[in-house]
């Protein structure tokens, strides 16, 4: 999603630029600018975003951490019942239920009642970090075309070279995902090929106006 974004976000600003008959070097320039701000942007929502939830999962674990010392007896007997649902036999589920308590409780808890643990607990830096870089690499991509390419053919090459990686992102995510391939391609092209070519009427249009 990351590389995605940020090939349509650094596309789109590099076309609607191209568009209004811009200079190469002011291109790049607002290209570069647009991976720097949708780096950061993205980094700083998912910082957010994930931050929320790890401070969520504190205020879960603190809670069941309360209950443990309050009713020990209870949470035990909840920590049965969630076995059982699962399919296993009540007296071995009690023992199960019994030494996983006498281990860690809270681990217990945590995992088998809350369905935390330690790979899926949420990291904030990590994945900001994440999200900023993947950004940063799909932007990459139509700034290394508007730089490389000769400037007659800057507009179809950056459109053609964005919209092909688009498809391959949207046909490995979709097979990663186990989506029709040719829906998941088509969904991201769509979205892709509208987002660029409004950027770039908008473009041409205050173009025209200069």
């Amino acid at each position: 999603m990351g590389a995605n974004d940020g090939i349509v976000s650094t596309a789109s600003l590099v076309l609607g630029v191209a568009a209004a008959s811009a200079a190469r070097s002011d291109i790049l320039v607002t290209g570069i600018a647009g991976l720097v701000a949708g780096a950061m942007s993205m980094a700083a929502g998912e910082y957010v975003s994930v931050s929320s939830q790890a401070d969520t999962e504190q205020a879960d674990l603190a809670r069941e951490r309360g209950e443990l010392a309050a009713e020990p007896q209870h949470e035990l007997t909840e920590l049965t019942s969630i076995y059982v649902r699962r399919g296993i036999e009540p007296a071995l589920a009690q023992k199960v239920a019994e030494q996983l308590t006498a281990h860690d409780a809270l681990s217990a808890h945590a995992r088998d009642e809350l369905g935390l643990s330690d790979i899926h607990t949420a990291r904030p830096i990590q994945a900001a970090l994440a999200s900023a870089a993947t950004f940063a690499i799909g932007a990459a991509l139509p700034l290394t075309l508007a730089w490389l390419v000769p400037e007659a053919s800057l507009v179809a090459s950056v459109a053609a070279g964005s919209l092909v990686s688009l498809a391959v992102l949207g046909a490995l995510a979709a097979r990663t995902g186990g989506a029709k391939v040719a829906r998941g391609t088509m969904r991201v092209l769509l979205w892709g090929a509208l987002a660029m070519a409004a950027t770039a009427g908008v473009g041409a249009l205050f173009g025209a106006v200069a």
